[in-house]
C-alpha cells in the first residue's frame, strides 16, 4: 500500500482519537523525510520563546526563508501542531522557521508581537550560520498569527526593537487574517487587546502605506471567523492604492481553517495554497538575495 494512502486511511483513526489541537492529526498525512529538522531552538527566555527550524535536504544555501506565525485567538497554538506546514514549505526547498510566542492569560497585546519579532531577528541572525550570503526573508501567519505577520510588516516598531525594519522582509503572506477589526466584538479577544479604549495602531490596516513590502493575502469566502472582505479586501484595496504589489486569492470550497489544512500532502489537491504560497516566495525572492541590516 502506498504511504500516501496509507496515511489517508489513517486519518479518521486519528481524528477520533485526538483529544487536543484540531490541527495535530493533519500531521499523520506528512511525510517527515523531505526535511531536516533542527527542534527547540530559543530565540527568549520565556518557556514559549523557542522555535522549530524545517531546513531542505538540499539547496539550503540558496533557500529562502519564511516564518510561520500560527493562529488561535492569541491564547493557544503549539509549533508542533504545525509541523505539515514545515514539510510543504521545506520539501518545496523553502527554509521554514515555526515558532512559539507567549499568549493569553500569560500575557496581553503587544508581547506576542514583541515575541513574533525577537524570532524573526533570531532568524535574520541565523541565515549566516546556514548561508554564505543571506537569503530573502518573508513572515507569514494564519488566523491571528497572520495579524502578527502582518504588524510585522507595516508596523516598523516590532522589528525596529531589534534595529531591523520591515524592508529587510522580501514580502510577506496572510492567510485569513484579521487586518481591521475594531470595534472589538469577540469577547474572546476584547482582554487582550486594551479594551474599550483600542487605539488604531493596534490594526495593520493603519499601517499599510507605499513603503509595505509585498503581500500574498489569501482567504475563504465562506469564512464565518475573520471576514474576507472587511479584513483582506480592504487591505487589498489599501495597499493597491499606495502601489504595493499585493496578490489576492478568494477561495469557494474552503473555510477558516481548512485554508492551512489544505497546505498538508497529500491534502494539496483540494486547493493550491501551497504552491501559491511558494511560487510567490519564488518570484520575489528571483534575482536578489537580502541585503544586510
Amino acid at each position: 500500500m502506498p504511504k500516501r494512502l496509507a496515511r489517508l486511511l489513517l486519518l479518521p483513526l486519528a481524528l477520533l482519537g485526538s483529544a487536543c489541537s484540531p490541527l495535530a492529526p493533519v500531521n499523520v498525512l506528512v511525510t517527515d523525510d523531505t526535511y531536516r529538522l533542527m527542534a527547540d531552538q530559543p530565540y527568549g527566555e520565556a518557556k514559549r520563546q523557542k522555535l522549530d527550524v524545517y531546513l531542505p535536504l538540499e539547496g539550503v544555501a540558496e533557500a529562502p526563508v519564511v516564518v510561520f506565525f500560527y493562529g488561535g485567538t492569541w491564547r493557544n497554538g503549539d509549533r508542533a501542531d504545525y509541523a505539515f506546514v514545515g514539510e510543504a514549505l521545506a520539501s518545496r526547498g523553502i527554509i521554514t522557521v515555526i515558532p512559539d510566542y507567549r499568549l493569553y492569560p500569560e500575557v496581553t497585546y503587544p508581547a506576542f508581537l514583541e515575541d513574533s519579532a525577537a524570532a524573526t531577528a533570531w532568524v535574520r541572525e541565523q541565515q549566516a550560520d546556514w548561508q554564505p550570503e543571506p537569503q530573502p526573508l518573508f513572515v507569514m501567519g494564519h488566523s491571528s498569527g497572520a495579524y502578527n505577520a502582518a504588524m510585522l510588516a507595516l508596523d516598523d516598531r516590532w522589528l525596529g526593537e531589534h534595529g531591523l525594519s520591515p524592508d529587510m522582509l522580501s514580502g510577506w503572506i496572510g492567510l485569513s487574517g484579521p487586518y481591521e477589526f475594531l470595534p472589538i466584538i469577540n469577547p474572546d479577544v476584547k482582554p487582550i487587546f486594551p479594551y474599550p479604549d483600542t487605539p488604531q495602531d493596534t490594526q495593520p490596516f493603519h499601517h499599510a502605506d507605499a513603503a509595505s513590502p509585498p503581500a500574498l493575502l489569501l482567504a475563504a469566502t465562506p469564512d464565518k471567523l475573520v471576514d474576507p472582505e472587511r479584513n483582506t479586501g480592504q487591505l487589498t484595496e489599501k495597499l493597491r492604492e499606495a502601489g504595493v504589489s499585493v496578490e489576492t486569492h478568494y477561495y469557494e470550497s474552503l473555510h477558516h481553517l481548512t485554508i492551512i489544512v489544505v497546505m498538508a500532502d497529500p491534502l494539496e489537491w483540494w486547493e493550491p495554497v501551497a504552491d501559491q504560497i511558494d511560487d510567490f516566495v519564488r518570484r520575489h525572492s528571483s534575482g536578489s538575495a537580502a541585503s544586510s541590516p
